[in-house]
């Protein structure tokens, strides 16, 4: 059977990703993505954040029909040309066709491209498929685009591109436990490392399911948190969640964080968020 190969690293798995991955498919069924276990800008000791955990994006990649996901070590490439990338890829996978985005660079000094894939075709055997760029609101869909909007807040856009819920994952935690004092328990997460961070803020959000109001900062009104806290008050529910892993959809953004005079009056205000989350 032809295969298909797709390269890129797919981080959040986006819309436009997802229409590489597409054409692919519809070329083959029988298709291997390359991509890398990190971020290639750990291997240049550069600060980078992911849109989801790898993992996630790899279930993701799976869902949507590719056969095999295969996640090379980016330092043990890194030093290779575009050439002898290419040569390595075809011998190794013996591809049919080949399908990248329209901005995918590969090999030392990002020396290949889509103009290196396509000129190579025939010498290597392959038919080469190039995706175009996929505009929103005048800009270009991309992983650094989406990272922009969840940095602003605007979930429900990220959402969109991401054609799936901004997600996060943690272990529930005890946290100081003055929620449910005052009627509305929390599952407390810590902020999952190398996620792109969201702006401090009130959010509606899921949790298997249900509806949930997730807050997300340093809870000023009750001046008790050193480093800021992930709470997630879960509509309806009753149960012991410590120590028991969690991931959150994170939907939208109600409102920013405030401090409230009284704890009466955040009381108040959760109330409201809540009818805003469950709409």
């Amino acid at each position: 059977m032809k295969k298909s190969l797709i390269l890129g690293f797919f981080d959040g798995v986006h819309i436009a990703h997802q229409a590489v991955i597409n054409t692919a498919l519809e070329f083959s069924d029988d298709t291997v993505l390359i991509t890398f276990k990190e971020s290639p800008a750990k291997y240049f000791n550069r600060a980078y954040e992911y849109i989801l955990p790898r993992e996630e994006s790899v279930n993701k990649i799976k869902s949507l029909g590719v056969n095999e996901v295969v996640e090379l070590d980016f330092s043990k490439i890194a030093s290779l040309t575009a050439e002898e990338y290419l040569n390595f890829l075809t011998e190794k996978f013996s591809p049919a066709s080949i399908s990248t985005g329209f901005n995918h660079t590969f090999g030392k000094n990002k020396s290949g491209n889509s103009e290196f894939l396509e000129q190579n075709q025939e010498k290597y055997g392959y038919k080469y498929f190039c995706t175009p760029a996929l505009e929103f609101n005048g800009e270009v869909v991309s992983s650094t685009f989406i990272k922009k909007l969840l940095r602003e807040g605007k979930i429900e856009e990220a959402d969109f591109l991401l054609n799936s819920s901004f997600l996060l994952e943690g272990t529930v935690i005890k946290g100081a436990q003055l929620g449910r004092t005052i009627g509305f328990p929390t599952a407390n997460i810590k902020y999952p490392e190398n996620i792109v961070k969201i702006p401090y803020g009130v959010y509606s959000a899921k949790i298997d399911n249900r509806h949930a109001l997730l807050n997300w900062g340093m809870k000023p009104t009750v001046h008790n948190t050193v480093e800021p806290v992930v709470e997630a008050h879960i509509l309806d529910f009753s149960g012991d969640l410590y120590g028991k892993k969690i991931k959150i959809e994170v939907l939208k953004k109600i409102r920013d964080e405030i401090k409230f005079p009284s704890l009466e009056e955040l009381k108040l205000q959760i109330e409201k968020d809540i009818i805003s989350c469950s709409k």
